[in-house]
């Protein structure tokens, strides 16, 4: 089976209802990133960081995963499908994808402040001030947040050298290093982006876009994917 790596962003999960960050309306509107996702905030003001990051996991609990989700699972029917998310939610698994890496973390785990290697599944339940690992220090989301490293990017980078086609979903590919990702894949290595915006992505190569919500893009994808292969 070809391997057919996707990387996939806020607009995977818009159609479910998960709020993206950067779109008009999106969290960042109402929240400066400086405050609920740096490090410093953690160390200012701790209660604003859990409950901001314990209403995004209510809100998960809410959503359900949409058609694109199911499309990608479906095409684990003809492909070695892996996904690279940069979603912290669980909506790729929740459809049945079976191989799903997270860069940026998950939601529904928190982990030790102390000792990172401590990671705990919470589900949709809160983390609260005086929730503490195993060594007695608080929890904390298990989220990279800007300033951290991202840990996962090795092994993300190792994916997609290994991609015989690669595909970009609901990403601005603003983000880095995440971005970086497809220049990691192998040369001439058919490239595929879904996203209903404008969306500039540096390739060496030619990229196929599907002007499409995620939904709607990955069913088109499919159908070409499948008569090209």
């Amino acid at each position: 089976m070809k391997k057919l790596v996707v990387l996939t962003g806020a607009g995977m999960s818009a159609e479910s209802g998960i709020r993206t960050f950067r779109d008009s309306g999106g969290l960042w509107e109402e929240h400066d990133v400086t405050e609920v996702a740096t490090p410093m905030a953690w160390a200012k003001n701790r209660e604003l960081v859990l409950r901001f990051y314990n209403e995004r996991r209510r809100q998960l609990a809410g959503s359900s995963p949409n058609a694109g989700h199911l499309g990608l699972v479906k095409l684990e029917e003809h492909f070695e499908v892996i996904i690279i998310t940069q979603n912290v939610d669980n909506l790729h698994e929740r459809a049945g994808s079976t191989k799903v890496l997270h860069l940026h973390g998950e939601l529904t785990k928190a982990r030790s402040t102390a000792d990172p290697s401590l990671i705990y599944d919470i589900g949709y339940n809160d983390i609260r001030e005086g929730d503490k690992c195993e060594k007695g220090s608080q929890l904390r989301p298990h989220i990279v947040w800007f300033g951290e490293a991202v840990p996962m990017m090795d092994i993300a980078a190792r994916i997609a050298s290994q991609a015989d086609i690669l595909v970009v979903i609901g990403t601005s590919m603003n983000v880095y290093p995440a971005a970086g990702l497809v220049h990691y894949a192998p040369e001439h290595t058919p490239l595929w982006l879904i996203d209903p915006n404008d969306v500039e992505i540096l390739a060496a190569g030619t990229v196929n876009i599907i002007k499409e919500k995620a939904s709607a893009g990955v069913e088109i994808l499919a159908r070409k994917l499948l008569q090209e292969n």
